[in-house]
């Protein structure tokens, strides 16, 4: 079951929040330094994590599955990037059916998924519709809640939320879906404390969780290659949705469900 869009942006507009998503997106930045001219999408509930691709990719946008629900990115007149600059003040969010998302094949080069995986019933089916969209050689990068990890053994966080994962089941579920894992990194080695102090004290001990008890990290953090030369079963064909497009040739903007705060 999907948290509902509001409680997770409100959990991300919180200290704790703001904390959890500095220390994920570390992680993230190391695995892609470098995404200049690429066209990246988000996918589940990944705006804390895109802004900072925002003023170096070709286009970035984020798709939010309709069980979850959908707010407006960035918010009206624009979030500031990192350097300072509004790249862009329209809306960049659409909601989309996980096993049907309104793109073209081959169409984007870097795909984020954050708070998706362990709530969706239909991974395989999500899971092709990335391979689809990823252009050759793409890469996807996926977070989800670590099962060993302190996080998935509360609720007041959304990693306390859905199914809890293990890096082999990770690898697996690629694996099974025409995704080669590539890289592995984990966040969050401290509980999830709520006072200021041990905020500061999640920040400060990170690097040492990371080397000295990595495996029960709130977070594993798993990237993943498209497999080019795989091919699946012959299915029966059936009419797809109407595949929009947010930014230059990727959708059909008239075509897109998109939600206006």
């Amino acid at each position: 079951m999907y948290q509902d869009v509001v409680k997770l942006r409100g959990f991300y507009e919180q200290p704790l929040g703001r904390v959890t998503a500095r220390l994920v997106r570390r992680q993230i930045a190391a695995l892609w330094p470098d995404i200049r001219g690429m066209d990246v999408m988000g996918l589940g509930f990944v705006t804390p994590y895109l802004d900072v691709y925002r003023a170096s990719a070709n286009h970035v946008i984020s798709i939010m599955p309709a069980a979850q629900g959908v707010i407006r990115w960035p918010r009206q007149g624009g979030n500031p990037d990192n350097d300072g600059a509004h790249r862009h003040r329209g809306n960049l969010t659409a909601l989309a059916h996980e096993d049907a998302l309104p793109l073209k094949d081959a169409a984007i080069d870097r795909i984020l998924m954050v708070h998706i995986l362990e709530h969706t019933e239909q991974s395989r089916q999500l899971l092709r519709e990335v391979w689809r969209i990823l252009a050759p050689g793409g890469r996807v990068i996926v977070v989800v809640p670590n099962r060993l990890g302190f996080w998935a053994r509360t609720d007041r966080t959304p990693f306390g939320h859905g199914k809890p994962f293990s890096i082999r089941q990770l690898r697996d579920l690629f694996g099974d879906n025409m995704l080669t894992p590539t890289r592995t990194a984990s966040a969050l080695h401290l509980p999830p404390f709520k006072s200021r102090p041990l905020l500061s004290l999640m920040t400060t001990l990170e690097n040492a969780g990371q080397r000295w008890w990595h495996n029960l990290a709130g977070a594993l953090i798993v990237e993943a290659e498209k497999q080019i030369y795989a091919t699946g079963p012959r299915v029966k064909h059936r009419e797809r949705l109407p595949r929009p497009a947010i930014a230059g040739n990727l959708i059909d903007p008239k075509n897109i469900n998109i939600k206006t705060m």
